[in-house]
């Protein structure tokens, strides 16, 4: 059964939930996965253009791939690793997809995905993973989110909801990070719903439970805040973070963390009985541009999640979220440095998995 929503309010922009852990060796290090990034350069040596190709074509259509194919590969990765079971389509509605923890997945990133694999069998029938696909993807939309819109369709900043398609933005020219991604992922043979409980974030965690969280992958508390940054370009349904505005605490109905011409502004969007489609941006400076404001909204009080807000407010990673404030650079850097770290979990090959001829279904 699908269920991805594709009726979206915009706010101000950034999404992928993406929170704070406390520094462990990271398990791979020691042993990199025989991951290469000329992996592809005699089997498929155009692979990289055709998904540029087809991820710019498929942003200019809508912003949402951008954060849409963000937060896939990190639900890829987080749970079972990075072997594209998140991608799999089940008549049982029991694949990893249709756990309530993914329930929230845009569809415009699976629909990104599966048109960059089409593109890649006409050209190397195959040979490319759909792992290696989501990897590549997902630096795509980073690379290209400040430069391929030149039509881009937003709401500007604190403005009532309305329709994500009624207000254009003049976008910098400026380029998001860029990454050399490593490839050599082969497609897990297994997709559980029942996988995914306890390995993803929540956005109503602090920082004492997400820790534990994360360092089961070996993330750091930079890597975190660093991938956390990501929500500098998406939206998040109003449903989840509705405690934070009326529900606080039975003397503090709304989060005192909370900026309060923001708050305002977020009631007006999101009303006690707000539809469970409605979203808003989770940047609300620069919504479609990935930069480092998103830490200096949290300096602000401008976080939407508490997983968010925490980043500033906690001790522990309060001072990582006034680094990257102040030198996008040092934010990029970090990032980038995340996302590898990111792309390496469990991942399969040699003879492990398969090579799919389509990304929602196994060969056999």
């Amino acid at each position: 059964m699908e269920r991805r929503r594709r009726s979206l309010c915009l706010i101000a922009a950034a999404a992928f939930l993406v929170v704070v852990a406390t520094a462990m060796p990271y398990p791979g290090e020691a042993a990199t996965p025989p991951l290469r990034k000329d992996y592809y350069a005699k089997s498929c040596s155009n692979l990289e253009a055709i998904v540029r190709e087809e991820v710019a074509r498929k942003i200019n259509e809508t912003v949402v791939t951008i954060p849409a194919t963000l937060r896939l590969v990190f639900h890829d990765c987080m749970v079972g690793g990075c072997d594209a079971a998140v991608l799999i389509s089940s008549k049982k509605n029991d694949a990893e997809k249709d756990a309530e923890d993914n329930d929230s997945l845009a569809g415009d990133g699976f629909d990104t995905i599966n048109r960059v694999k089409t593109a890649v069998e006409r050209s190397c029938p195959g040979v490319v993973s759909c792992a290696d696909i989501i990897q590549l993807a997902a630096r795509d939309v980073v690379f290209l989110v400040n430069t391929q819109l030149p039509s881009a369709k937003t709401n500007p900043p604190f403005t009532s909801p309305s329709s994500p398609e009624s207000h254009h933005l003049q976008l910098p020219q400026s380029k998001g990070p860029y990454w050399s991604v490593e490839l050599g992922r082969r497609d897990g043979l297994v997709s559980r719903a029942s996988d995914v409980k306890g390995k993803l974030p929540d956005p109503k965690m602090h920082v004492k439970e997400l820790s534990p969280l994360f360092q089961r992958s070996g993330f750091s508390p930079d890597d975190m805040v660093a991938l956390s940054g990501a929500h500098t370009v998406g939206f998040a349904h109003c449903t989840r973070f509705l405690n934070r505005l009326y529900n606080y605490s039975s003397s503090t109905p709304t989060d005192p963390s909370f900026n309060p011409d923001y708050a305002q502004q977020l009631k007006q969007a999101c009303p006690p009985n707000v539809g469970e489609t409605i979203a808003v941006n989770m940047d609300p400076v620069s919504p479609i541009t990935f930069d480092n404001n998103y830490y200096t909204n949290l300096q602000y009080g401008l976080g939407l999640f508490t997983s968010d807000q925490v980043l500033y407010t906690d001790g522990a990673t309060k001072n990582i979220v006034d680094r990257f404030a102040g030198n996008q650079k040092e934010f990029f850097d970090a990032f980038v440095a995340a996302m590898i770290k990111l792309g390496r979990l469990g991942v399969k090959t040699g003879n492990d998995g398969e090579i799919r001829k389509v990304c929602t279904a196994f060969n056999h």
